[in-house]
């Protein structure tokens, strides 16, 4: 009797290390799992900005998509390694920009700029996350969504990116907008309104700016097709710049997260991620694993291998097929994808932690032709912005991808 007991001790206790031992092995990347990574890089970026981020009267803060992008990252975060310091950050970065009654900080609704509404869904994530559920981040989001119903239109209802931006449709704006409509959708007295609308802004930018012959999307759409940019016949700039497809694919699958499971439009939405995805590793860079910055002009000289688009579409790609949106086919993509962006954008910095090298620090369309500063989105105009150390837009979806790639190979453990 006694040796049968201790046999089965012995036998829970090697189930519970086996549990253990399991729930640890996701695939290493140069060391370190990509959780590891994840938090590595979050640290790293705290100590980089400090309070940088937060508003001040004096400050140089304003309420930016890329703060946003950042501070989302980090609440995301939280959720696998909850960690004070991550909702602290969070709070005094984007949570300082908001009154108690709800108004933000530079925000101009005057503007109608789409990039403003992106903060709105960390707003709301932050609302969820503080245990006293404060009332001006809901309120800040219920200010934010009145945009909305205003909101310049194309002819055929598709958002204009700004009022400054007339007639014009970018893949930037879906990002930017569609996720903090829906997740907004429970807090509206019409939720059905935002899960339609964000399906119809998917759609239109979609059947606008596709490009059958190469999988990809041009990075924007003038209605008008009387922007210099904008081909005379279709509309649409000329080239492919991997970060505006990025941003197309992040938005997809965060829509996602919030459309109700058998609501009509989700098939569609679901098919057009597909049909980006296959887009997206058709030119995948294979000796490195990443992505171009002009996605379909591989190594043409002046060209390179750029770290934010790469990051978005491990993020996006790992994501779908964690959710079952994608097939499982596309993992050694993934994987190639993850480590090439360990591999030839991740360098030691010090005391900061760990830098993310090869960002494109900005680009956009259009401005004023006779200026020298305007936008043509011709290859020369993508490949000649600057290129920078630890820009948001590349540092925030570096954290996100490596929530999903460990979320992905745990997945995989028999």
């Amino acid at each position: 009797m006694k040796n049968t007991f201790i046999r089965l001790r012995c036998g829970l206790l090697l189930i519970c290390l086996l549990s253990v031992v399991r729930g640890a092995t996701a695939k290493l990347f140069s060391g370190a799992t990509p959780l590891d990574w994840s938090v590595r890089m979050a640290d790293s970026e705290m100590a980089r900005r400090g309070d940088s981020l937060a508003w001040m009267p004096q400050g140089k803060a304003k309420w930016d998509y890329t703060a946003g992008l950042f501070s989302l990252a980090l609440l995301k975060l939280n959720t696998i390694m909850p960690a004070p310091r991550y909702i602290e950050f969070v709070n005094k970065s984007i949570g300082s920009f908001v009154g108690q009654h709800g108004e933000i900080a530079t925000f101009k609704p005057e503007e109608y700029q789409l990039d403003s509404l992106n903060s709105g869904r960390t707003l709301l994530e932050l609302w969820h996350a503080t245990t006293n559920h404060e009332e001006r981040y809901l309120l800040g989001c219920s200010k934010l969504v009145l945009q909305f119903a205003d909101q310049p239109r194309t002819f055929d209802g598709g958002f204009w990116h700004k009022q400054r931006y007339t007639n014009q449709m970018w893949l930037d704006g879906i990002y930017m907008a569609e996720p903090f409509y829906v997740a907004m959708a429970p807090h509206l007295k019409n939720p059905e309104q935002a899960y339609a609308e964000a399906a119809r802004q998917i759609g239109l930018i979609c059947r606008h700016t596709y490009d059958a012959s190469t999988g990809l999307f041009f990075h924007a759409w003038d209605a008008s097709k009387t922007q210099p940019w904008a081909n005379p016949v279709t509309g649409c700039s000329s080239n492919f710049w991997g970060r505006a497809i990025g941003w197309y694919a992040m938005a997809i699958v965060d829509v996602l997260d919030y459309f109700p499971a058998g609501h009509p439009d989700r098939p569609q939405i679901i098919a057009t991620l597909q049909r980006l995805a296959d887009g997206v590793v058709r030119w995948q860079d294979t000796p490195s694993g990443v992505w171009w910055q002009v996605m379909d002009q591989g190594d043409r000289k002046g060209n390179y291998l750029e770290a934010t688009a790469s990051a978005m579409f491990v993020y996006a790609l790992a994501k779908g097929v964690n959710h079952g949106y994608l097939s499982r086919d596309y993992e050694p993509a993934i994987e190639q994808g993850y480590a090439g962006i360990i591999k030839n954008f991740l360098q030691p910095a010090g005391e900061k932690g760990w830098s993310l090298t090869h960002c494109c620090q900005v680009a956009g369309l259009g401005g004023a032709p006779n200026s020298g500063r305007f936008r043509d989105g011709s290859f020369d105009y993508y490949i000649g912005e600057p290129v920078v150390y630890n820009d948001l837009k590349g540092v925030g979806p570096f954290i996100l991808a490596g929530l999903e790639v460990q979320a992905l190979n745990r997945s995989k453990t028999p």
